[in-house]
């Protein structure tokens, strides 16, 4: 959710003052009241189905989590005293 739009519920719904908003945000107050005067609509956009980066990979990668699945954890080695 944009910032418009958290600071219009905050308005709207919560009825918080502009002051509360600011303080919640962390934005100032003229900046809030800009927001709130603002006839604007915040666009949302629809981010794209990408496939995963370790695709081409995810069969080695599944066969390595399978031949060390069994293996037992070892202890790690400690420096000589």
């Amino acid at each position: 959710m944009g910032l418009l739009n958290i600071i219009r519920r905050m308005h709207l719904r919560e009825k918080l003052s502009i002051r509360e908003i600011s303080r919640r945000t962390g934005l100032s107050r003229n900046t809030v009241t800009k927001h709130l005067a603002a006839n604007t609509i915040e666009l949302k956009f629809a981010t794209p189905e990408r496939p995963s980066k370790l695709d081409p990979y995810s069969e080695k990668l599944a066969g390595w989590l399978k031949t060390e699945a069994g293996k037992e954890v070892c202890a790690p080695a400690t420096a000589p005293s």
